[in-house]
């Protein structure tokens, strides 16, 4: 955030966005809906597709199994208003595993489908031997991103700060041109992506503090 300041509270643009958070039964779902209340954004938390229909902007959250998730969008009958709200340009925001799931496939539990909405495949970290690195997978923890596009949800977000992680399979976009930070862990791999109306992230803004609070407020401003 610029200069440490906290910003939000004058703005007069405070509270006009309506952001839906996708409710499919996995993920942080309040905290991600606090954290927006905290930068004055009305967020509510849905599985009703009118819900998502009418909102503004729209979240997709995420924690858990690539291929559990996915049954549950199926279940609760959220794949057509996830894709409706990209197709009709609604600023769109995934974390975490609502970043994986925009793509083809992951290869968690063997071989599952995505959403395509974006191409690509979702690829486990490599074993990482502890005599030469120490790194253990899952990656967890504070890592730092370098930005590669100044997306719109970066503004006042510098490269090379700090933010939360915790998976073990990565993103691996066919269209390099996506990707917007990239993190090292034992190797370099996309943390972020920005396409059109869509951004979506790997870290945790929600429990990423203040830069965390900067991204949210900045995708309800997001035009």
């Amino acid at each position: 955030m610029k200069d440490g300041k906290n910003e939000w509270a004058n703005d007069p643009t405070r509270g006009k966005a309506v952001i839906a958070i996708i409710d499919y039964g996995m993920g942080n779902l309040r905290s991600v809906q606090k954290a927006f209340e905290r930068v004055g954004h009305r967020a509510v938390v849905t599985r009703n597709a009118d819900d998502i229909d009418r909102a503004t902007r729209v979240v997709l959250p995420g924690v858990g199994a690539f291929g559990d998730c996915m049954d549950n969008l199926t279940r609760y009958h959220l794949v057509e208003p996830i894709r409706r709200a990209v197709s009709e340009g609604k600023p769109f925001l995934g974390i975490c595993l609502g970043l994986q799931l925009l793509f083809t496939e992951s290869e968690e539990f063997g071989t599952h489908e995505g959403l395509n909405i974006l191409q690509g495949k979702i690829r486990r970290f490599p074993s990482f031997p502890e005599s030469e690195t120490n790194l253990k997978v899952p990656h967890m923890g504070w890592n730092t991103i370098s930005i590669r596009q100044q997306a719109p949800l970066l503004d006042g977000i510098d490269s090379g700060s700090h933010w939360y992680f915790v998976h073990s399979f990565y993103v691996q976009p066919d269209d390099p041109a996506v990707t917007c930070t990239v993190t090292e862990y034992g190797m370099p791999f996309v943390s972020s992506i920005w396409k059109d109306n869509i951004f979506a992230s790997q870290f945790h803004p929600e429990k990423s503090q203040q830069v965390g609070l900067q991204l949210f407020y900045n995708f309800g401003n997001w035009q």
